[in-house]
């Protein structure tokens, strides 16, 4: 099971990886607001994984990930911030 789960995680590693690297700078804006969301689905994922109680592995992971989404998750929400105040009219 501990293959399974680190393969799993290098594949949707290099896939995260490739799928933004493809993205034209001009949409990144827009899909930051996707991401934000996706950042949140993963926190309330590994807030289970953590607190499921399988094995100790599980819960070091779980606690990691949760610190890994969060620091994504307001980095996020930061830089949408930044991008709308660019668009904001100066009074």
């Amino acid at each position: 099971m501990l293959i399974f789960s680190i393969t799993l995680f290098v594949l949707a590693t290099f896939l995260g990886y490739e799928l933004i690297s493809k993205v034209p700078p001009l949409l990144h804006t827009p899909l930051m607001s996707g991401a934000n969301a996706i950042s949140g689905i993963t926190i309330v994922g590994a807030i289970l994984a953590a607190g499921s109680g399988e094995s100790n592995l599980s819960a070091i992971l779980g606690f990691l990930a949760v610190i890994f989404a969060t620091i994504n998750l307001v980095g996020g929400f930061m830089v949408t911030r930044r991008m709308l105040l660019m668009f904001k009219k100066q009074k």
